[in-house]
């Protein structure tokens, strides 16, 4: 039976030297909850509204928009406390300004309840409910975060966030070690905040976009040279990539490049971000040849796999399958369907699959590669 969850007292903090002094009672390894609040509608990087923290039945909601907080979680940066967060992807793409390379040591709930047999992706609301027997109450799910002040009800599920990551942490960590996995899931914990903190862009995005799979290299360059330009003036103006132009929109520009500027104005008609200065940019961006050095430069996109590929890579996810069936861990988790298909076109061991997957994974799959 689960029982309506009931926030304790959280110490609000709006000041650098609050802030300063309650991570300083941090002591070494010790297991701090933490968790972010952030509104991402209008711009391309998510903007930080509130950071939860929680330690030792201790709990603070730190306002960043009342200070900069850069300086005050340094001893984040590299430390030996143990932060523990729920599908922390996001949240550390928001905190990547302050923390570029993360927590010193993250220990993920939501990878590591997949690795213990609690399946892909469970939310927290669903962790709490089975590992503590408490029912969150999510009505604050879509608040406005930046507002001042907030509301009781907004501090409440603000600081529920944070409350039983200790516990579920704890209980977890039993699981992982039962089942030796606790190497694997650190190293999960790892790629993640690898992949989850850059802040810079991804210099082959045209790699995503599968429909122009079979174009020439010359239209796969330009298209690449468009994504590239949005990428980099969608952070700039601070922007959603979309609302400067909309993957079908590159595509077709790759495809049929606009004739003059009225006709890329009137085809882009309806991009919210993208105004007469950008779309100058863009037009000249567009009229320019494609050089050589631009084309050796661009990776081809990798097709659909067909004919003996698509045999394969039906092979190959029933090898994922009975693997994962025998380690006891998720499909999903082992290797994605997507892995799989970039893998069996290029026969180049993926990035994804580095790491325990390589131990586990690499002799079974590269002998089901087709020839």
């Amino acid at each position: 039976m689960t029982l309506p969850a009931m926030p304790p007292q959280a110490d609000w903090i709006a000041q650098r030297s609050e802030l300063e002094h309650w991570l300083s009672e941090l002591p070494s390894g010790a297991v701090l909850g933490l968790d972010t609040e952030f509104m991402r509608r209008n711009t391309f990087y998510p903007q930080l509204a509130l950071l939860q923290l929680g330690w030792n039945d201790r709990y603070a909601l730190v306002d960043p928009l009342a200070f900069d907080i850069a300086e005050a979680l340094q001893p984040l940066n590299g430390s030996n406390v143990v932060t523990v967060m729920h599908s922390a992807s996001e949240d550390l793409e928001t905190l990547a300004p302050w923390l570029p390379k993360g927590p010193g040591v993250l220990f993920d709930t939501q990878i590591a309840a997949a690795f213990g047999g609690m399946g892909l992706g469970i939310s927290y609301r669903a962790l709490v409910a089975e590992l503590v027997g408490a029912e969150l109450d999510k009505g604050e799910t879509r608040s406005d975060w930046m507002q001042r002040p907030l509301t009781a009800s907004q501090r409440a599920y603000a600081t529920l966030d944070v409350v039983y990551l200790d516990t579920i942490h704890r209980q977890l960590g039993e699981r992982l070690a039962q089942r030796d996995r606790t190497a694997w899931h650190a190293e999960d914990c790892e790629r993640l905040k690898r992949k989850s903190c850059p802040r810079e862009g991804d210099p082959q995005p045209q790699l995503a976009l599968r429909a122009a799979a079979e174009w020439p290299r010359e239209q796969q360059a330009l298209l690449r040279r468009i994504l590239l330009w949005r990428d980099t003036t969608a952070r700039r103006l601070d922007r959603p990539r979309p609302w400067l132009v909309e993957d079908t929109l590159a595509l077709s520009f790759a495809q049929q490049r606009p004739t003059d500027l009225e006709d890329l104005e009137q085809r882009s008609s309806g991009q919210r971000a993208l105004r007469h200065s950008q779309r100058e940019e863009l037009f000249e961006l567009l009229a320019a040849s494609v050089l050589d050095d631009e084309m050796d430069a661009t990776e081809s996109i990798p097709p659909y796999p067909q004919g003996k590929a698509k045999q394969a890579l039906a092979a190959m996810k029933e090898c994922v399958d009975s693997t994962a069936a025998e380690l006891d861990l998720p499909p999903g988790l082992l290797c994605s369907r997507k892995v799989l298909e970039e893998y069996v076109v290029t026969a180049r061991w993926p990035e994804a699959l580095e790491g325990w997957r390589r131990d586990v994974l690499h002799d079974r799959l590269t002998s089901l590669l087709p020839h």
